[in-house]
């Protein structure tokens, strides 16, 4: 055997070894840490591949759970959630591409629906005192006579570029799906580009401010349970709870937890006993893009359509009065 015949058979064999020894016990990622210690979620992030994804398990997928739709399956899903999104906004008119088109990839998304707990898949039952509250509510718009657009007091904190609240100002749509993660030592801050607020989010133990102090998007605190920084929120004004709930009772739970170089996993627990019969949470990823940074947001300035709801409000009554 020549020492060039024996030196290539040990490189081979070396390699296979190394191989086969990556296959018995592949390298585990490790999260990358800030200069002070703590796990680094820092970036821009965006869901706005998750768009279109259900919150609750469709009715199509009773008995199976999330991680069992997957493969082939979950792509036959996102590509007619890629097709139904683009049909839809076009409209019957068949508008050229759109501009929001460019970035739309719906066929990315991660998963058939958002609820992993109940196993169901389902928003668990209101409680009876939800219901009545919901049924009083509706009791006493009918009483007042009013229209679903007598005045802009009449159209949701949304409609008027106050807020989408939490979680609602992570919740995928259409566009302006981009978030900025931002660290320093003690504190968390989240940008949200609609409808441009900043969350900071306080790690120093320090309690909840009382409880007649409430905010449309609530009262953070966070710490850090290994590499996972868990927010507790609380204290939300009743005009802006997620889901009609209870804002002196509302408490939201989310975790978030770097899994990959570019994938941030962020779950919310749903926590309220005077609205519903038990908590719940849903989860999606944060996918990191650069090329997805938070833009300015100029919703009241070019609020078409809170005028245009308005506007088309008027001329439905001068054209019904015209009609008597």
């Amino acid at each position: 055997m020549t020492r060039r015949f024996l030196f290539l058979s040990l490189a081979i064999v070396t390699i296979a070894s190394a191989q086969t020894a990556l296959q018995i016990s592949p390298k585990k990622w490790t999260p990358p840490h800030t200069p002070w210690g703590d796990p680094d979620l820092q970036g821009w992030f965006t869901n706005l591949q998750e768009d279109g994804t259900p919150l609750e398990r469709p009715e199509q997928f009773a008995g199976r759970q999330l991680d069992d739709i997957k493969g082939e399956e979950l792509a036959k899903i996102k590509r007619d959630v890629q097709k139904r999104t683009i049909t839809t906004f076009q409209g019957p008119l068949h508008a050229p591409e759109n501009w929001w088109q460019n970035d739309l990839n719906l066929e990315k998304g991660s998963q058939a629906w958002f609820v992993v707990d109940p196993p169901d898949g389902k928003i668990p039952p209101l409680t009876q005192e939800a219901k009545d509250k919901a049924a009083a509510r509706t009791a006493a718009r009918r009483a007042s006579g009013r229209g679903p657009a007598d005045s802009w007091e009449d159209l949701t904190l949304y409609d008027r570029c106050i807020t989408r609240g939490l979680p609602g100002s992570m919740m995928p749509v259409i566009y302006g799906n981009s978030y900025q993660i931002l660290q320093s030592p003690g504190f968390v801050s989240i940008r949200y580009e609609m409808v441009h607020e900043t969350r900071l989010i306080p790690l120093d133990g320090r309690p909840h401010a009382g409880s007649d102090i409430r905010s449309y998007m609530g009262d953070p605190r966070g710490h850090w349970e290994g590499n996972t920084l868990v927010v507790e929120t609380t204290n939300f004004r009743d005009d802006a709870t997620y889901r009609n709930a209870n804002g002196a009772t509302l408490k939201l739970i989310e975790r978030f937890t770097r899994i990959a170089p570019d994938k941030v996993k962020w779950s919310v627990t749903v926590d309220d006993p005077k609205t519903w019969t038990r908590p719940w949470t849903f989860a999606m990823p944060l996918t990191m893009d650069d090329s997805q940074p938070v833009l300015e947001y100029s919703c009241h300035e070019g609020n078409r359509g809170l005028q245009n709801i308005l506007s088309a409000a008027r001329a439905e009554e001068k054209k019904a009065a015209n009609a008597k």
